[in-house]
């Protein structure tokens, strides 16, 4: 069975434990970039990563990898800081190579 996890830091990812999440705190982004390591590795059941903006933006080569991969689908979500629109760019870029065009779009 596929597995969903979480990495951010630790009032960010509370919430998604609540939730029975598996979640992976991190202090920066070194601790994330161990934590997708671990996830991302050989034989993993991770199918989907939530990953907080802010270490996104610092991991993005190591994200990049999986961009084309049905699993894991790595996310990027806002922190408790709000979003830096690195969430909403990398999902309108996903539409945009899924689809041909951007359907998102609001121009």
């Amino acid at each position: 069975m596929y597995k969903i996890a979480v990495i951010g830091r630790p009032e960010t990812v509370i919430g998604f434990k609540a939730l029975g999440l598996e979640t992976f705190s991190a202090a920066d982004a070194a601790e994330a970039c161990e934590a997708l390591d671990f996830l991302t590795e050989e034989g993993s059941q991770y199918a989907i990563i939530y990953i907080e903006e802010s270490f996104a933006e610092k991991l993005c080569k190591n994200i990049e990898r999986y961009k084309d991969s049905p699993t894991p689908a790595i996310i990027v979500i806002p922190g408790r800081d709000g979003s830096t629109g690195m969430g909403l760019s990398a999902l309108n870029s996903a539409v945009e190579r899924a689809v041909g065009i951007n359907i998102l779009d609001k121009e």
